[in-house]
């Protein structure tokens, strides 16, 4: 063909392309509603297993002038490990004992929950001997403000722990914490009047409020992150160990009734251990740092961290620290990326009280009651002691099956555990089969809650937490978790 044609040829021949696929609902648009919020409910734990890895990025990147630059975060003073991992064997191939090291100071820390559940388990039995003897015996409404005015006196304390931890550091903070700790319990301990229970109470409700969010905050910054998992479920036993002891020194109350004021007395000893004790323990090295004690702050790593790590967590600390040198402020966690941590906090805290323990703890006497166990400070024990053995089999998995699945599962295990409660409750059972439901379902919610809805919820938030803003989320954090206790016991003052 002649060179002219051939052009023509090539300019009218139409170019053959392969037919395009047709994917059906590949537009966003296109996709129903529902179809797309389940695609974003199933990505949701993938980012959140994510988001202390961005957190510690976003917070460890050093200015352009100054800050080194920042290592690999094995060593993890700042970003949570999130679970998963196996814990390593701290070399070799023998027992790994490494959490030795920092064990003595995070159970002087936890000794404050100890005290918390303590307080809880207190005012169990001896509420009616305290009513009769100050005077408002047949009252409902003062006898459950003697124990919600501790709730109020929380409250407070969590939305003023941020600044003193700020100010002064984890350790200064609890040992100064004991003061209302210790006052509060001698003012119940003597009370005369309704007026001075009620003083009292309050002080001791400040002083809690305070310790619930130092404690974890504590453990977070001083533990290594292949045992902070572990470590951090001492908070949750700490509070059981607290409240079996209570239940188990009330139980002369049945037949004293003046007894509770021994009871209230003994609170005083574990405040005065936690300020001696507090005394021989390490300040977070973050904390040291940022106040420019940079040489008592290595200090610390050194004595607690492996010899391989110091170097990493120092270098990680100063570039931290050097984005880090002012005070944050409240209205840091309305903005990015400081306000999804805080809404993740928050709501982790209400759903843990929204999926209804305190029900379960406040009627679980009334269960017990039913198959022949009258002694409410007995049926409280089983409670207590459940609670604590699920504690211990969170402290084993912690930190092998992470944070995620330990919280997936424990509220799963709740619902199936209420749905027995249920059906021992509600359907037409024999008496004998509805009553070993409900004392199985009983048993196996608190089981379950105390594998991860109760302590993942506190080890979690410090760890998604930047440096900045950590001791804020976590006083928010807490302040949600103690308005939603006020509402549960004001419903439970509803049913007296």
């Amino acid at each position: 063909m002649p060179p002219p044609l051939a052009a023509a040829a090539a300019l009218l021949t139409v170019p053959v392309f392969p037919a395009p696929r047709v994917r059906l609902g590949s537009s966003r648009r296109e996709r129903p509603a529902a179809v797309r919020a389940a695609a974003a409910l199933r990505a949701l734990p993938r980012r959140l297993e994510l988001w202390p890895q961005r957190l510690a990025a976003v917070e460890s990147t050093p200015p352009p002038s100054s800050a080194p630059p920042v290592p690999d975060s094995s060593s993890g003073l700042d970003a949570g490990s999130g679970g998963g991992g196996s814990g390593g064997d701290g070399g070799g191939g023998g027992a790994d004992l490494g959490w030795l090291k920092v064990f003595p100071h995070v159970l002087t820390a936890s000794m404050a929950n100890f005290l918390f559940g303590y307080h809880i388990g207190v005012m169990n039995g001896p509420v009616e001997d305290i009513a009769r003897e100050l005077g408002f015996q047949g009252n409902p409404f003062l006898q459950g403000l003697v124990v919600s005015i501790f709730i109020v006196g929380a409250f407070f304390g969590s939305l003023g722990s941020s600044a003193l931890v700020d100010k002064f550091g984890c350790k200064r903070t609890l040992q100064i914490d004991t003061i209302p700790l210790i006052i509060g319990a001698l003012l119940s301990a003597q009370a005369d009047s309704l007026d001075e229970m009620l003083l009292g109470r309050f002080l001791v409700g400040i002083g809690i409020g305070v310790n619930t969010v130092l404690v974890p905050l504590y453990i977070s910054e001083v533990a290594p992150t292949k045992y902070r998992g572990s470590l951090g479920t001492l908070c949750q036993i700490g509070t059981c160990l607290g409240i079996i002891g209570a239940l188990s020194l009330g139980i002369p109350s049945e037949s004293d009734p003046h007894w509770w004021r021994t009871m209230l007395y003994a609170a005083c000893v574990p405040g005065f251990l936690i300020a001696v004790g507090m005394q021989f323990a390490v300040e977070s090295p973050r904390w040291l740092a940022k106040v420019g004690r940079f040489d008592d702050a290595r200090k610390v790593v050194e004595s607690l961290w492996e010899p391989s790590e110091v170097d990493k967590s120092m270098e990680e600390i100063k570039a931290v620290v050097a984005n880090d040198d002012s005070l944050s402020s409240w209205s840091e966690l309305l903005v990015e990326p400081h306000n999804r941590v805080a809404l993740i906090g928050g709501s982790l805290f209400f759903l843990q009280q929204f999926a209804g323990i305190n029900g379960v703890l406040y009627f679980s006497s009334l269960t017990f009651r039913d198959v022949g166990i009258t002694s409410g400070a007995l049926a409280s024990l089983y409670v207590g002691i459940t609670n604590f053995g699920g504690a211990l089999v969170a402290s084993n998995l912690m930190d092998t099956q992470g944070r995620k699945k330990l919280l997936i599962g424990s509220y799963l295990g709740m619902a199936l555990a209420m749905f027995l409660i249920v059906c021992g409750i509600s359907f037409p059972l024999d008496e004998g089969v509805a009553h070993s439901l409900s004392i199985a379902g009983t048993l196996l919610y608190i089981f379950t809650f105390a594998i991860g809805a109760g302590p993942v919820t506190g080890i979690i938030i410090p760890e998604l937490s930047s440096a900045r803003t950590r001791s804020k989320i976590m006083g928010f954090s807490f302040t949600v978790h103690w308005l939603k206790q006020k509402g549960a016991l004001s419903r439970k003052l509803r049913c007296l």
